[in-house]
């Protein structure tokens, strides 16, 4: 791909001035369009060293209007970013809906020179560009205009230019050990951008290649993609007629009848299974004794641990965590309740609040609701399409994947009862003064449509239980069963993965 380029293209200085200001004035036009209709944008810089990424951002940020961007400078990753996994601090970069994002290198930095330079392990390549691919049809899918320029020269050029950066003192800090190595060896590097970009090279997030030598013609040629790709996202969501407005409201029912063939997963439940109050004590009581040491393993191994709680309502969600955490140092965990998104939040992809969310190496993290909300109460209730709800099973399961490639374990824990079990709780509830607090019009109001949720859920369970990340039906109509089950759950699995290590020596 790469050797097949005419690094020979020229755009002489009148011919720049003459189309420059046109350019520029189109894109000034298309931020603010874009703006207006809600479309975030997020453009890669890629390339070789000395290519001129930061010349020719510095070029694209004349036409907009500074209010409405941000720059980010992709370095190494700090010490705080490597307890995450390598997609993290981009999710927490993101755009909100009608702004733009530039990155000066990205993304594509693991699969770069952190491979040139050995930090990313050549078995783990193939893996990254799987959770780049997922990450970027994430974004597009909800509307993100991704926008990905790599820009092109050549050995000879490269290594006149940073003859020229060593010249002066203002400018040889710019130009690193690591820099001139990846020039003796650019042969070796060239290979590895080839594989990254036919790799990384898809229709909803293609490469735009940008001849660089002569710097006039890599501008304009950058104006122009950028122009082109901005015009085509602004004319798909004008055709496609989808506003906010329009999507809200909008009920969606139904799921994959197939897959819900036979029992139902929520049906093979026993929930008669129970525990004395004597039974639980004891086994409550030895639970949380491991629990406490192993959580300082955890935190000893650098081994982060999401976990996930999604039931009916008054399922008994916040005894079980209550239980799970009494044994926990506090300094080690956070417990997450999960609310609808504020405004903020609903301007970015329904994932992003999730991953900021997200525990870096050693720590715990515990979502009381979860990402699942998608496929259950968004679902039912109207609050996105059901195109959106549908890709959400393979959008949820890459995200989990990405975070268990990442060394953490990850469980999810549905906390089942029964019709009945919930009515005598939502009483009792009720008769307390205590816990009225707890109960809402609202709970009631959902029980209506238990019929519904139950086929949402029973979809949600057999499409996102993977042997990474899976599953817990916790039989719940007896609460002291089901704080110890969700415990020794977590036990069993610390305690699994431990072994694992210490397999691995």
């Amino acid at each position: 791909m790469l050797e097949k380029l005419d690094l020979a293209k020229v755009l002489s200085k009148a011919e720049y001035k003459e189309r420059m200001p046109l350019l520029e004035a189109k894109l000034g036009k298309l931020q603010r369009e874009c703006k207006e209709l809600g479309i975030p944008v997020m453009i890669a810089f890629e390339g070789y060293d000395a290519a001129g990424k930061g010349v020719q951002i510095g070029r694209l940020i004349r036409a907009l209007d500074p209010r409405g961007f941000e720059v980010h400078a992709v370095k190494r990753e700090t010490q705080e970013e490597q307890f995450y996994p390598f997609l993290w601090r981009f999710w927490t970069k993101m755009p909100a809906k009608g702004r733009i994002c530039i990155y000066d290198s990205s993304w594509y930095r693991k699969v770069l020179k952190d491979r040139f330079d050995g930090k990313t392990e050549e078995k783990d390549v193939a893996g990254a560009f799987r959770s780049i691919c997922s990450f970027e049809e994430q974004l597009v899918d909800d509307g993100m205009a991704v926008i990905k320029i790599f820009l092109a020269i050549d050995k000879k050029e490269q290594k006149k230019r940073f003859k020229k950066l060593l010249k002066s003192k203002e400018t040889a800090w710019r130009v690193s050990e690591r820099d001139l190595k990846r020039n003796k060896q650019f042969e070796k590097y060239e290979i590895m951008n080839e594989e990254m970009l036919a790799g990384t090279d898809t229709d909803y997030a293609p490469w735009n290649i940008v001849e660089a030598v002569d710097r006039r013609f890599a501008t304009a040629k950058i104006y122009a993609v950028v122009i082109q790709a901005l015009e085509q996202k602004i004319k798909e969501k004008k055709q496609s007629g989808e506003s906010e407005a329009a999507l809200i409201g909008v009920r969606q029912q139904g799921g994959e009848k197939e897959l819900l063939s036979g029992d139902s997963v929520l049906a093979k439940a026993d929930l008669s299974l129970s525990y004395t109050k004597e039974e639980y004590k004891e086994r409550l009581k030895g639970l949380q004794k491991k629990m406490e040491k192993l959580h300082g393993e955890l935190y000893r191994r650098r081994i982060p641990m999401v976990l996930g709680f999604e039931g009916w309502d008054a399922g008994g969600k916040g005894g079980a965590i209550k239980r799970l955490t009494e044994a926990m140092d506090p300094r080690g965990y956070v417990v997450h309740p999960t609310a609808s998104p504020n405004d903020t939040e609903r301007a970015h992809h329904y994932l992003w609040r999730f991953w900021n969310d997200m525990p870096k190496a050693g720590h715990v993290t515990i979502f009381d609701r979860t990402w699942y909300g998608r496929v259950m109460v968004e679902r039912i209730e109207g609050f996105c399409s059901k195109k959106e709800w549908q890709r959400a099973y393979k959008e949820i399961n890459d995200m989990e994947r990405d975070l268990t490639d990442a060394g953490a374990i990850v469980i999810k824990f549905w906390l089942q009862i029964d019709k009945d079990e919930q009515e005598r709780r939502f009483k009792a509830r009720g008769e307390n003064p205590q816990k009225q607090w707890k109960i809402t019009d609202e709970d009631w109001r959902n029980r209506e449509k238990w019929e519904q949720y139950e086929e949402a859920v029973n979809e949600m369970l057999i499409r996102t239980s993977t042997p990474n990340a899976p599953w817990i039906v916790v039989e719940g109509n007896c609460k002291y069963y089901a704080r110890v089950k969700v415990l020794e759950t977590v036990v069993n699995a610390i305690e699994n993965r431990l072994k694992e290590e210490e397999k691995r020596g």
